[in-house]
């Protein structure tokens, strides 16, 4: 098929990268498919996904299904050939998944089978992983089980953050998907199945993760904090408020302070975890805006030397 009809499905900015690697590449993208705006911050200001802004400057239509499950005739009527999707956020029904002559695929931010599910880059930090990737995959109605099509690996750095990770696998994303799409266009691509005893998952964070857990020890708690930088940001609680970390940094620096104890070292907040020391160069207190380790000690954190983090 020559200049095939494809209908992108994503909602945030790695999903408006692959929608712009398919747009600089000249694909015919006829429609893109979002989740529906959302009221955002204390002024609860209505916004739009950064994938639907993008599409409406290419002047591309644009479908926001609450449900896709129960409301999928609004991509049908795109008639799509082709379905490319990465980070949409809804599982996909299998009337739709059937329509397209040429199928549908996904970008997935990890090397499946492992770390299945919608926050792959956030576990693969916080649960130790010393290397992931971006997979493109055939879809299938279960959640991120359809057969491998083609893969890249990224190494995962000891100061790499949820940030860091999420803008280097955008790019490899982009790079596998401009390999990969004209193999799925004229049909001449091989996927293999997926083995399923290797199989873990990656759930969405919950408001609960999002605490430190101390019971983890010190590469665990460094891992849980930096994880979720720059969001949701992980927290500890000091005098019943909630404490945000921003930036942290491992140290060779040893303490016999108890775990949860916080100090002043080397201009940073120190955080006492196992006999050891984890740094705190960034903050935001409950409340507040974020802020450098200066202007906290200046301020609110004067009295600080001594207390615990909960």
């Amino acid at each position: 098929m020559k200049d095939p009809r494809i209908v992108f499905m994503g909602t945030p900015e790695f999903g408006g990268a692959i929608l712009k690697e398919l747009l600089e590449e000249g694909r015919n993208v006829v429609g893109v498919v979002c989740q529906p705006d959302k009221l955002v911050g204390r002024k609860q200001i209505l916004t739009f996904p950064p994938v639907k802004n993008i599409a409406l400057e290419a002047g591309i239509k644009v479908v926001q299904p609450i449900k896709i499950r129960n409301d999928y005739q609004g991509v049908i009527d795109l008639e799509p050939d082709l379905i490319v999707t990465c980070a949409y956020g809804q599982i996909i029904p299998r009337t739709l998944l059937e329509y397209p002559k040429l199928g549908c695929i996904n970008v997935h931010t990890s090397l499946l089978p492992k770390l299945r599910g919608g926050a792959p880059i956030q576990h693969a930090i916080i649960d130790g992983y010393d290397v992931t990737g971006v997979t493109v995959m055939e879809m299938s109605e279960r959640m991120d089980a359809g057969n491998i099509i083609s893969q890249q690996s990224c190494p995962i750095e000891m100061n790499d953050t949820y940030g860091s990770l999420h803008d280097r696998l955008m790019v490899i994303a982009r790079e596998l998907l401009r390999n990969t799409i004209d193999s799925v266009i004229d049909g001449s691509y091989r996927s293999i199945p997926q083995n399923e005893e290797d199989v873990t998952f990656a759930w969405n964070i919950s408001k609960e993760e999002e605490k430190i857990d101390f019971t983890r020890g010190y590469r665990g708690v460094y891992d849980q904090i930096r994880g979720l930088i720059p969001a949701p940001c992980a927290y500890f609680l000091v005098d019943g408020k909630k404490v945000k970390i921003w930036a942290v940094e491992t140290s060779d620096e040893q303490t016999e302070l108890e775990t949860g104890s916080l100090f002043y070292y080397k201009n940073r907040l120190a955080l006492a975890v196992e006999n050891r020391v984890l740094l705190i160069s960034e903050l935001q207190l409950e409340g507040k805006q974020r802020m450098g380790i200066k202007e906290f000690k200046n301020g609110a954190g004067r009295n600080w030397e001594g207390k615990m983090a909960q």
